[in-house]
């Protein structure tokens, strides 16, 4: 069978084509986005696998399925990207992977955070010029400060661990509250009491049409002076100008973004030699209280192998035996 790769980069080719020695799957790779002005390659692949920024809307998925495309295999956990009723509709098969590596998303979200506070970045760089002076680079301890997680999935749940590991109190807002953390001493709460009492928020929920633009001004507004947000989850979480306004006023204290609103059209690509049209991301990362990454809390050894076998599993179930595990499916 044939499966068409879209915003692949050649990490993804390294780890696909070592797993692919248990399936022999005949790849084609391209390194653009899926979306209206690519779609009409695919010639005779029967699955399509895509990432976080490709467009999987109507129009995309009747193409895919006039070109006899039956199943698209999301190698990533979140699926605001696709329009799931028309797939259905159009009897193409979605699976993703769920849980690919909680721990390097929540390890990543812990490193932003300690490099925002204790400003690592920037001592690199002084040092580096013979400057070992302190001043600007003070911070805070983590220890019985009270961090706020807006999602208590596995990521959520796995930063929870982390975050208790360093002394802090830990608050949260969740839908369904997990026993486990409970046991542990974390406390579920509302989402206003969650904004107005935590230091640190950190964001690990999917994006939905309800929580889209959470952190917007009037939640801003009840969080605490010099507040800590770091969202590792969807750039749409967050409304950003107003963060930006926030950041200008200090009501934000220090923002760490490995998710952007935009991101489509920037990451995972190497602009180091072109002019970012984007305004909005250059001002962004000419605050010296804010840290961007590109979307890399996945990138880790582990979870790169996990999505390479989760995903050509579930491809291999589906087209032999037409299920595969239920949680990848949807």
């Amino acid at each position: 069978m044939k499966i068409a790769f879209f915003s692949t980069q050649p990490y993804d080719k390294e780890f696909f084509e070592k797993e692919n020695e248990k399936y022999s799957f005949d790849f084609n790779f391209f390194e653009t986005h899926l979306g209206p002005h690519i779609v009409n390659a695919i010639e005779d692949e029967k699955a399509v696998c895509v990432f976080v920024n490709d467009v999987l809307n109507r129009k995309v998925l009747e193409v895919l399925a006039q070109k006899g495309v039956k199943f698209i295999a999301l190698r990533c956990a979140g699926f605001n990207n696709v329009d799931l009723a028309a797939a259905k509709e159009f009897g193409i098969r979605v699976c993703r992977v769920p849980a690919y590596s909680p721990q390097a998303v929540a390890e990543h979200t812990m490193a932003m955070l300690l490099t925002l506070n204790r400003k690592t970045h920037k001592a690199y760089n002084r040092v580096r010029e013979q400057n070992f002076s302190l001043n600007g680079l003070l911070g805070f301890n983590l220890y019985q400060k009270k961090i706020g997680i807006i999602g208590t999935g596995k990521i959520g749940k796995a930063f929870a661990r982390i975050a208790l590991g360093f002394g802090a109190e830990v608050v949260a807002y969740d839908l369904y509250p997990d026993v486990e953390l409970m046991d542990l001493r974390v406390k579920y709460v509302t989402l206003n009491t969650l904004f107005s009492t935590s230091d640190i928020i950190s964001l690990h929920c999917p994006l939905t049409p309800e929580n889209h633009y959470l952190i917007n001004k009037e939640s801003i507004d009840k969080m605490k002076e010099g507040v800590t947000i770091i969202n590792t989850s969807r750039g749409n979480l967050i409304h950003t100008h107003d963060a930006i306004k926030a950041l200008k006023e200090r009501k934000i204290g220090l923002l760490g973004i490995d998710v952007y609103e935009q991101e489509e059209k920037l990451f995972f690509k190497d602009l180091s030699s072109t002019i970012i049209q984007d305004d909005t991301i250059q001002l962004l990362m000419s605050f010296p209280n804010v840290l961007v990454t590109a979307h890399q809390a996945f990138f880790t050894q582990e979870a790169m192998e996990e999505i390479a076998k989760r995903t050509l599993k579930s491809i291999s179930d589906l087209a032999h035996n037409g299920i595969t595990d239920i949680e990848v499916l949807l």
